[in-house]
């Protein structure tokens, strides 16, 4: 008989940052492909905005393959893994993509140029067409990367030292948005759009190749020989028997099952659409309204993620222990619906200054991870134990499909709404602000009918009911 094999190490805490290399990768990709190449597309190659928000955001509605992704690297090694294998593939397959993208722009830019400006010509259409489904691969090519990665850090971590790891990782996704932002505005400071279009292809295409290869490169150091020595996942496999049962219907079941969780999922709704519906207009504000060029406004990228990162720390440390998850939670709504007035309010000066557009957008960040903090707090409050990746894996969901609403939603008000309803610019982009506000009015309010200890009672008795149903 052969010697047991010994237990899996502790994972060391420069190991945990090693691994958040591949969230900063992550982090630098989405530099790239929601705030660069959204305003691209608007500013310098006039597609209306809200066609290169929605191409974009088809990235973000094939979120429901992540519950598959899952299930495969769970079954089904790649590459002689269960999760790096994954991991790779994809990395290298959204790399490729994201360059492949690109291509696809120029030539409807090209069919734009054609047709003498936008129309829906057959030339237009078919590369619009074609650029949705080259996004809609790079979204497959991330979840199959980055569902394994989460998984990963399951398999590798124990309950006490767990959400010290998430914690990593999570700020080093923040890290990877502030680099990227800034080596972007430095590869692009002395580009000159007025140059004309095979300039802007070569600057672009050259960033396109150097960036995604940097992010595989360090998908791979991240993740290297990671989990042959740290995975616990085959102790753990014959407990995890139920997760790989997980479906879209299943996780929707289960979030809806009791009031409780119906009000904190549609609180999570209102809150990340409040937060996130500027991402496909807020480079083209500083654009229009700021008159700042592309390295200007690729930067306030960087002015979001550090006020992100101060706003994390300080919620964690500070905030939320004094405050309480539910409290802090309910300042940061505000105080986000704040700053968004506040940037409407910078656009209508009689000389929008540059400089008040960055420090606006670094205090959003900071309110934008004081609210996200106290969220995800009071989340693992709302969390089953027995069910903790049903309701992880369904919040991760959820959270795409709300992001990908989103984008969608902030280039459709501002160019079917916005831009309809007002002559003045800085108006129009107001329209997607305000409705932000509005929709964090709407979870402060919907916060106020969560009920924690009712969630516990509920939802533990009607957990029940559930599981003794499917086993019959």
């Amino acid at each position: 008989m052969s010697a047991l094999p010994s237990a899996p190490r502790r994972l060391p805490l420069l190991t945990m940052f090693r691994l958040g290399l591949f969230q900063a990768g992550l982090g630098a990709m989405s530099v790239l492909v929601l705030g660069l190449l959204n305003r691209v597309m608007q500013a310098e190659l006039s597609i209306p905005l809200d066609v290169a928000a929605g191409v974009i955001a088809m990235h973000q509605f094939v979120a429901p393959a992540r519950v598959w992704f899952g299930q495969l690297s769970d079954g089904r090694p790649l590459a002689g893994h269960h999760r790096t294998g994954y991991v790779w593939a994809g990395a290298i397959i959204f790399a490729t993509l994201s360059f492949v993208a690109v291509q696809g722009i120029w030539q409807l830019a090209e069919a734009v140029g054609a047709a003498g400006g936008w129309a829906w010509t057959p030339a237009i259409q078919r590369w619009t067409m074609v650029l949705a489904l080259i996004f809609a691969g790079y979204g497959l090519a991330l979840s199959a990367s980055s569902t394994p990665f989460t998984a990963l850090l399951v398999d590798i971590s124990d309950e006490d030292n767990r959400s010290q790891l998430v914690g990593i990782v999570w700020s080093m996704l923040m890290v990877g948005i502030i680099v990227g932002a800034i080596t972007t505005s430095v590869l692009l400071r002395n580009l000159d759009t007025a140059a004309g279009l095979d300039t802007l292809k070569t600057s672009l295409n050259r960033l396109f190749l150097q960036v995604p290869l940097a992010v595989v490169g360090l998908t791979l150091l991240a993740t290297w020989g990671i989990e042959r020595r740290y995975s616990r996942y085959g102790q753990r496999a014959l407990t995890a028997g139920r997760e790989d049962q997980i479906t879209l219907g299943r996780a929707l079941r289960i979030l809806t099952i009791s009031p409780q969780t119906g009000l904190f999922f549609c609180f999570l709704l209102a809150m990340t659409l409040g937060l996130f519906m500027q991402e496909a207009v807020l480079e083209n504000y500083g654009a229009d309204v700021f008159a700042m060029p592309i390295a200007q406004t690729t930067l306030l990228n960087a002015f979001f993620g550090l006020g992100t990162l101060i706003g994390l720390s300080t919620a964690g440390f500070l905030v939320v222990p004094r405050l309480g998850k539910s409290r802090a939670t309910r300042l940061g709504c505000l105080l986000v619906a704040t700053c968004l007035m506040l940037l409407i309010a910078a656009g209508l000066a009689p000389d929008p200054h540059p400089r008040a557009l960055q420090g606006l957008v670094g205090l959003f960040g900071f309110t934008s991870g004081l609210t996200t903090t106290g969220a995800i707090s009071l989340m693992l409050d709302l969390t089953l134990a027995e069910t903790a990746g049903t309701f992880i894996g369904a919040w991760g969901l959820a959270q795409a499909l709300a992001r990908a609403v989103a984008t969608g939603l902030g280039g459709i008000l501002y160019q079917q709404v916005g831009s309809r309803l007002f002559t003045q610019t800085a108006l129009a982009y107001g329209t997607v602000f305000a409705l932000e506000a509005a929709m964090m009015g709407l979870a402060v309010f919907l916060l106020g009918q969560v009920n924690v200890r009712a969630f516990q009672t509920d939802t533990q008795a009607a957990l029940t009911t559930f599981l003794a149903s499917d086993l019959d």
